[in-house]
């Protein structure tokens, strides 16, 4: 005699009636699955989203800017930079665009009254009207510095600095050295020079006449032909420091912004280790609920043996539950994951990115699971003799 065969349908509707006979702690074990998979899920996604939204700002505000500071003298001391460096660096062929910023011995307040030493960490730079073109900012509110305004008491906030300044519109009026100076415009933020982001700015003319600015700029920002960026990035220290170029530093931001893109990688990997060690302690949480199951149903396994099952059979039933178990955990899992990335990002005014392989890596890891789990409980199930079970009670 043969044993009669079960299809698959047979098979998966016998491994689902354990579970839909004990839906509560089927639920528990499923979500220690779950959390695992959501977690790992979650930090590719959200990795994911970050990395695309660095990529995206480095193509909107391109890789061709450099910035030029001071270095140090030879005997330690701050370099600095020539008055005539901008005008310098304009003469450079494929130089589109050259502007600069000066650092300014004071400090900005809402009021005179309020102690000079507290800064709230705002800088005040005297600033060349082409800066907002070469940095390719925009205005939140009011207007930039022009011809006429660069010689005035105004002033021009980052995003950061009005921030903590608590000014959201433009005509309110902040302290500066022993005067009044008038805000008439809020920027955007600036991710390729942050440091615009937490300055005060005002007019090279208007610091020197009105603050006692020296004219020597502390940064110089330079934007040339994107082909021509390694060579002009060469030329950039004699050009500006014919004399001394070795005091001369020349960055580019936009590395910063790829440095961050790939740093990203490194906390990925920590959070994914988080998400294993989760999805480890739900795997054991299905292999204890099988284990249990096994026990609580000898009398069902010794009845399937009497009446003709095999031990495979019997062996499949019990792993095909497990299977299933870890599978509902894996799905629920996964959408928690895709959700909590999706919600994440457009809170974050990101592209939310769940890579198609991170599904595919879930259901791969729950089968794994799954099976990692069932096969002790099934291998002790179809062990059991018949009349052993049977006679449980």
């Amino acid at each position: 005699m043969k044993p009669a065969r079960l299809s698959l349908s047979d098979v998966l509707r016998v491994g689902a009636v354990g579970l839909r006979a004990r839906p509560t702690r089927v639920v528990l074990s499923a979500l220690g699955i779950a959390i695992g998979i959501a977690t790992m899920i979650a930090v590719i996604g959200i990795s994911s989203s970050s990395r695309e939204e660095l990529l995206r700002q480095l193509d909107r505000l391109g890789t061709n800017l450099l910035t030029v500071a001071p270095g140090q003298t030879i005997f330690g001391k701050d370099a600095k930079l020539p008055r005539e460096s901008v005008a310098m660096i304009k003469r450079i062929g494929p130089v589109s665009t050259a502007s600069a910023t000066g650092l300014v011995r004071t400090s900005v307040r809402r009021t005179g009254y309020i102690p000079e030493a507290v800064t709230g960490g705002i800088a005040v730079q005297a600033a060349t009207v082409e800066l907002l073109r070469t940095l390719e900012g925009t205005v939140q509110r009011g207007t930039w510095l022009n011809a006429a305004t660069e010689r005035q008491p105004v002033v021009v906030l980052g995003a950061k600095s009005a921030e903590r300044l608590g000014i959201t519109r433009t005509g309110v009026r902040v302290w500066m050295g022993d005067r009044w100076f008038t805000v008439i415009g809020i920027l955007e933020p600036m991710p390729l020079a942050p440091e615009i982001e937490r300055s005060a700015l005002i007019g090279f003319p208007a610091a020197a006449e009105l603050l006692g600015f020296d004219g020597h700029p502390t940064t110089i920002y330079e934007r040339s032909a994107e082909e021509a960026v390694t060579d002009v990035r060469s030329v950039l220290p004699r050009t500006v420091n014919p004399e001394n170029p070795g005091e001369v530093n020349v960055s580019r931001p936009s590395d910063a912004l790829a440095a961050r893109a790939a740093a990203a990688g490194a906390f990925t990997n920590l959070l994914l280790g988080l998400g294993a060690v989760a999805l480890l302690v739900g795997g054991v949480g299905v292999a204890n609920t099988m284990v249990i199951s096994v026990l609580e149903r000898r009398r069902e396994i010794g009845l399937r043996r009497s009446l003709g099952a095999t031990r495979g059979q019997v062996r499949v039933q019990f792993l095909v539950e497990s299977l299933l178990l870890s599978a509902l955990g894996g799905v629920v899992g996964a959408a928690l994951g895709t959700l909590a990335t999706v919600g994440y990002a457009l809170s974050r005014d990101w592209p939310p990115v769940v890579p198609p392989w991170t599904i595919g890596g879930a259901v791969g890891a729950t089968l794994v699971i799954g099976t990692l789990a069932g096969i002790y409980p099934a291998m002790r199930a179809a062990r059991l003799s018949p009349t052993v079970a049977l006679s449980t009670t």
